[in-house]
């Protein structure tokens, strides 16, 4: 299991210098809408010039017509990052067309899709989706997989399902992580790192019990110890 870090931090100068303090640790690195957004090409730059064996997950989360996603994949996949992510429900043609596109690119990102978002509980998701969120986020993780994806985001708690209906090699990333039980903000399916172990989730993504810490070394270190 891979811990990644969310780089959540209101200015580039506060999200590099979490990246610096962490600098010497095998870990992956999450840049999601706001801080590319607001940084754009030059936080992943940055990230890299602290410590090149540094992994950044580029965390947008495409959503739009097959060709569109596709062209986004594609610049994407240019950037020189190592991962990034689509939505599922984009359908299964939306998702082979981006890793059409992409295929020929030398040491391409790996590509997850997302099932269901972790600030969904099972009423508002069935709002949308008319279906409930279990059943959904397997049925989307097979489409994925069908089409050619490295794996999924998910929940904790929908992480071996998915793995029994595709391929033990089937990558899960969960967020809603809180390592040792900390306040779940504004997510309902959060779970702790030994839940995820017990799921054979591969990447734990955390945000605020790191960047919000004191010490985000130490909570970083715990963490790693802990998985």
């Amino acid at each position: 299991m891979k811990l990644c870090v969310a780089l959540d931090n209101d200015t580039l100068e506060e999200n590099i210098a979490l990246a610096s303090e962490l600098r010497n640790y095998d870990i992956w690195l999450k840049i999601g809408f706001r801080a590319y957004i607001r940084d754009g090409k030059e936080l992943i730059l940055s990230l890299k010039k602290i410590n090149p064996n540094f992994k950044i997950f580029l965390d947008l989360k495409l959503y739009d017509i097959p060709n569109t996603m596709a062209d986004a994949a594609y610049e994407i996949a240019l950037l020189g990052v190592d991962m990034f992510n689509v939505h599922a429900s984009a359908g299964k043609l939306a998702m082979k067309t981006v890793m059409e596109r992409i295929k020929n690119i030398p040491n391409r990102p790996l590509v997850l899709a997302v099932t269901a978002l972790t600030s969904f509980d099972n009423s508002s998701f069935e709002y949308i989706y008319n279906d409930d969120i279990d059943r959904k986020a397997v049925l989307f993780a097979k489409d994925t997989y069908e089409a050619g994806l490295d794996g999924v985001v998910c929940s904790v708690f929908e992480s071996l399902d998915i793995k029994q209906n595709t391929s033990s090699d089937f990558i899960t990333l969960t967020p809603g992580i809180r390592p040792f039980g900390e306040d779940a903000g504004d997510q309902q399916r959060v779970a702790d790192i030994n839940s995820a172990k017990a799921n054979n989730v591969d990447f734990i993504v955390v945000g605020r019990p790191i960047y919000k810490a004191q010490k985000p070394n130490e909570i970083t270190l715990k963490i790693l110890n802990a998985i």
